[in-house]
């Protein structure tokens, strides 16, 4: 799988901003969403990734965790209509089919499309845009997000028996599924004013997918990242390829996103 460093994002980012400054004439308005301002405060969180203990797939640890700094998150996804107002200024892919609501979500994005969403926001508002992280996500996400943890040891000796917990939480989770991608806000309203957490149409996040080893009491032995490869945040966290469109840059991730994909963003407040 190919790296990819989210250096390169945010510097894609700072320089987008640096370059709107210096250009003459007052920035356009735009249509955001709603904000909900997410403050840092601790708390217990299952860590994103794959993990294994003794060589064997194990639950996530759970760790404390905590914003390094204030940010405000948008209270629901990206719509149709305001990735259409990125697409008519020539920044953004043309992802929206004929006859689809300008209220739907839009969806169909790779994760380069919500970076370059993020660059074309940040020049018009001034402020810098970016996907959240998923520290940044699960806080925002409240009550409504989803432990993902299955609770059942692997044994080399019964594999069915961690066979049988995946398939139990899979249909835990499809009983609670609503699979109708719905208007933005449509279809539910956390604690903190958050919307559309958990529903038909997932999240992109910033956050490359984590790997590592755990010893017997969940303590952390090793860990690294393998950027080209996202955190994904819905109904349950999900690790999903980038989706490069180009075949000749792609290798094993090239590809179209699928239709429950979209996205967030967060907008730094310092």
């Amino acid at each position: 799988m190919r790296p990819v460093s989210l250096l390169f994002a945010s510097a894609a980012l700072a320089l987008a901003g640096a370059l709107f400054l210096t250009a003459s004439g007052p920035r356009a308005s735009v249509d955001t969403p709603t904000l909900v301002r997410l403050e840092p405060a601790p708390f217990r969180h299952r860590l994103d990734g794959d993990w294994q203990r003794r060589g064997l797939p194990a639950d996530a640890p759970m760790a404390e965790v905590s914003l390094p700094a204030p940010v405000e998150i948008m209270a629901t996804q990206v719509s149709n209509r305001q990735w259409g107002a990125c697409v008519a200024a020539g920044a953004c892919p043309a992802l929206a089919r004929a006859g689809d609501s300008p209220d739907l979500p839009v969806t169909g994005v790779n994760w380069y499309d919500a970076q370059s969403y993020a660059v074309w926001l940040s020049r018009q508002t001034g402020a810098t845009w970016r996907l959240p992280t998923d520290v940044e996500w699960a806080h925002a996400a409240a009550e409504l997000f989803r432990d993902d943890a299955l609770g059942v040891e692997s044994d080399p000796e019964n594999p069915a028996a961690l066979w049988l917990a995946e398939y139990a939480a899979q249909s835990a989770r499809s009983r609670d599924f609503d699979r109708e991608i719905r208007p933005v806000g449509q279809l539910n309203v956390n604690s903190l004013g958050v919307h559309d957490i958990g529903g038909a149409v997932w999240d992109w996040t910033s956050t490359c997918l984590r790997q590592g080893e755990i010893d017997d009491h969940g303590a952390i032995l090793r860990q690294s990242e393998s950027c080209g490869i996202y955190i994904a945040e819905g109904l349950h966290r999900a690790a999903i390829v980038d989706f490069v469109r180009e075949p000749k840059s792609g290798g094993c991730s090239v590809g179209l996103p699928p239709a429950n994909l979209g996205f967030r963003l967060v907008r730094e407040t310092g």
